[in-house]
Parts: C-alpha cells; structure tokens; sequence
C-alpha cells in the first residue's frame, strides 16, 4: 500500500432520498482525510437518487455505484456494500445523513494509534428548522457513551458504550466484518450488530467528537419515525430482544442494566402513548409483554432510569 492508496471504505446506502442524497455526498468531498472509497448503493429507487449516485461515481472515482432494481432494505444494501470492500478499514453513512469534514481523519487516526477494532464516535439530529435542518446537541446517553476518550476499552470495562448503536458512528477494521452481517428485512437492524460488534472486540476505542448529523426527516417516512404501525413496532421490539440477548450472552451484565435503564426511561413512554389510543389492541398488547420481560430480568434490579433524558429527545 503506498501513501495515497485509499484507507477506508464508506458503504453508503439509500432508497428515495433524491433531496438528501446530495449532502451526503458533499459531505464525503469534504473529508480532510481524502484517502477514502465510497460505495453508493441504490437500493430501488423510483425518484432520482440513482441519477445522483451515477453522477458523483462520474466525476470521482472515489465513488463506486451499486444499483438493485429491487428494494430490498437498508441491511440487505449494506450488506451488498460489504461484499465489494477492499480497503483495511470501513464505515457506513446512510445516505440521508452527512459526516463532519474530519469525521475519518479522526476515526482513521484513532484506529492506527490504537489497534483496536473499531472506534465509536459521537453524533447529533438534524431537524428542520425552517428552510434548513439544523443539528442538535449530543444527546446525554451519546455523551455517556462516547465520553471522555477510551481506547482500548472493552463493553466490560465501559457498558454505556452499548448505547450507541448506530452503524453510521464508527469505523471498523475491515477484518472484523468477515462473518458478521446485518439483518434482512426488518427495521432497526443496526441494534443487534452493534452489541455483537461490542461483546466480539477484543477492544474498541470511543471518542466524544461529533462524527455524523443525524436527518430526523420532516416527511416522517424513516424508519425509526414509523413506530405507530405494527409491523415496524414488532421489528423494534424485536431489536431491542436482540441486543439485550447478545449482551447477557457475553455476561455483560452493567450493559444490560445500562440499556435497560435507558429503554425504559426514552423507548417505553412513546410506545405506551402510541398503545393507548392505537386502534389495534394488539399493539397494546406486544408493549405489554416487552415491559413483563424486562421487569422479569435479573438485570432489571440494576436497571436505574432517569426519567428526566425523555426530553432530550427533542434536541
């Protein structure tokens, strides 16, 4: 590898996101660290997000575009971008969010100082304001996960990492990918990856810098804004199994408690607001019997909620 050689593999998947899609790609050209590949997967759009894709591959070879005519989900496209990966190190964006312009100089860096597996970095939401979406504060829960500085941490040594559980937040050592993959077709299919990302590193590196924005969509049509219907409140619930499960399979017990005191306190009032007035009693119902289980865990006596992070939610 010479000195110019790529690094870092950003797997940036999207479907429909014509209007976002553009900032994104801007916000890969305005790395300060250049040494960068980006795979652009369309995952079957019917507005233009393809046409933006193949015109930024044109103008820079840094960019690679993946098109599938058949919209198979956000996993299903990461997934398809891991498979072309040939870069030591790699990341993901979802294509309706931006990184900050030293996103990857500073993840990239971390990781050559430290060796570990991979680096988790802080982030904020974007929310319209206006004619613009304009980021927040880092949430407390972001900050419990990302601050102060730890490298070569380990989930034992720091279970509030389990919080953040966003892919777009980290790079990883291309390594560690070479049996792990996201599921496919349902929501919320980072949840489960990133607790087998934290109980599978021999060690891993948190830093508070913001490395990514967030787009809380004005349309409500992202997936984590549709916790009304049904469907994607099972694959939530579903999630939120998953991740505790890997979690108390690797005897990471203060990060069962740590997410669960954190479930409580932001993922269940929602939920049971959306159940009270939901004209399907079955929603009620599947809520109902996520919150038996977690008072049914032995974690749960740990578990300590603040209930005053409910309106950090907005931020």
């Amino acid at each position: 590898m010479t000195a110019s050689d790529p690094i870092v593999t950003m797997i940036v998947p999207g479907r429909d996101i014509a209007e976002f899609a553009p900032a994104a790609i801007a916000s890969l050209l305005a790395q300060t660290e250049t040494r960068w590949h980006a795979i652009l997967v369309d995952d079957g759009s019917i507005d233009a997000t393809a046409e933006i894709f193949e015109a930024a591959a044109s103008a820079d070879s840094r960019f690679r575009m993946l098109r599938r005519v058949d919209a198979r989900g956000l996993g299903a496209a990461r997934n398809a971008g891991l498979d072309l990966v040939d870069t030591p190190l790699l990341g993901f964006l979802d294509a309706d969010d931006e990184l900050t312009p030293t996103a990857l100089a500073r993840m990239t860096a971390t990781l050559a100082e430290t060796g570990s597996d991979f680096v988790a970095g802080a982030y904020v939401r974007s929310r319209l304001q206006g004619d613009a979406y304009v980021a927040g504060r880092v949430q407390p829960w972001v900050v419990a996960a990302t601050a102060p500085e730890r490298l070569g941490t380990t989930i034992l040594e720091h279970p509030h990492a389990a919080a953040n559980i966003v892919a777009w937040s980290k790079v990883s050592r291309t390594d560690f990918w070479h049996d792990l993959r996201f599921p496919e077709g349902v929501a919320y299919e980072d949840q489960i990856v990133a607790q087998l990302m934290y109980t599978r590193a021999t060690a891993f590196d948190v830093i508070p810098d913001v490395i990514a924005r967030w787009r809380v969509r004005a349309d409500g049509t992202s997936i984590t804004q549709g916790k009304g219907r049904l469907p994607v409140l099972r694959d939530y619930l579903a999630a939120l199994r998953g991740g505790i499960g890997v979690l108390r399979d690797a005897g990471a017990s203060a990060a069962v408690a740590a997410r669960l005191s954190l479930i409580i306190a932001m993922d269940l009032p929602p939920l049971q607001e959306i159940a009270r007035t939901h004209p399907d009693s079955a929603y009620a119902d599947a809520v109902d019997r996520f919150i038996a289980e977690i008072i049914g865990m032995p974690e749960y006596a740990d578990a300590a909620p603040d209930h005053t992070l409910t309106a950090a939610l907005r931020w």
